[in-house]
């Protein structure tokens, strides 16, 4: 059986690749558990980590024929005990992650793609919220995600609706970071990973948290926390690194974590 994740590792980066393309990468839990078990891997170890899919899906969302009859799942421990951990791995790594959406991203498909801090899909990539078809909600974060990305009106009619949402509209609406002509997609999302391998990760991570955070903070508060990320990042190496390469007009070479 092949692999139902594929791993490549090069130049600080790490490529996580969804491999079921003859099921336009469905997630089964076999393919939950293995994402997640890579993810938390490649938190420790890499400086960027980039999820895709092999062959013309990202992910058509939840595999509605694992387990037998899909109307006798146990929804709420399956979200629980699989995704939770998945979405979580992806939200809390201390690295960039990058979602390269090369096509269809559906259902909890398409909020895995939104779990990442930056996604940048090909022309021809779709999202759609696919819940209401077969009468569920919007899940795998997608209740969370699409709201603060798009605006409550966007959010509420892509999940009513449930209809497809082309990868340009999807970056018009603040859905996604970047959209580029299929035949340069690979390339790109390459050189944007590759861009984040060399760059201080003692900053990433803190900005990160100061963005996510914002949105629970008052003015205050978010300040404060500002003043002690900046510290923490005025602390490390990566920062004198920084500093040194501009005064000596060379370019950095970060090497923190």
């Amino acid at each position: 059986m092949a692999d139902t994740v594929l791993i490549e590792t090069t130049g600080g980066m790490t490529v996580l690749t969804l491999n079921r393309p003859e099921v336009m990468n469905a997630l089964n839990g076999e393919m939950r558990r293995t994402l997640t078990a890579a993810l938390l891997e490649a938190a420790q170890t890499a400086r960027v980590i980039v999820l895709t899919g092999a062959g013309r899906a990202f992910s058509s969302g939840q595999d509605l024929a694992d387990g037998g009859n899909a109307a006798d799942i146990d929804l709420e421990a399956t979200l629980r005990d699989e995704y939770e951990p998945l979405l979580k791995a992806i939200y809390d790594a201390p690295v960039p992650v990058i979602a390269a959406v090369n096509g269809v991203a559906a259902g909890a498909g398409a909020n895995l793609a939104l779990a990442a801090d930056v996604v940048i899909a090909a022309e021809s990539a779709t999202f759609v919220q696919a819940f209401t078809r077969i009468g569920l909600i919007p899940d795998a974060g997608g209740t969370y995600w699409l709201p603060r990305q798009v605006g409550f009106a966007r959010a509420m009619g892509a999940a009513l609706f449930a209809g497809k949402i082309g990868a340009r509209e999807a970056h018009d609406w603040g859905m996604i970071w970047d959209y580029v002509a299929d035949e340069a997609f690979e390339a790109t999302w390459r050189s944007n990973a590759q861009h984040l391998a060399e760059g201080p990760t003692v900053a990433f991570r803190h900005l990160k948290r100061a963005l996510r955070e914002s949105f629970a903070n008052d003015l205050d508060t978010q300040l404060a926390l500002e003043a002690r990320l900046q510290a923490e990042c005025g602390a490390s190496e990566d920062f004198r690194e920084g500093v040194t390469a501009f005064l000596e007009k060379r370019p950095a070479r970060f090497r923190g974590r």
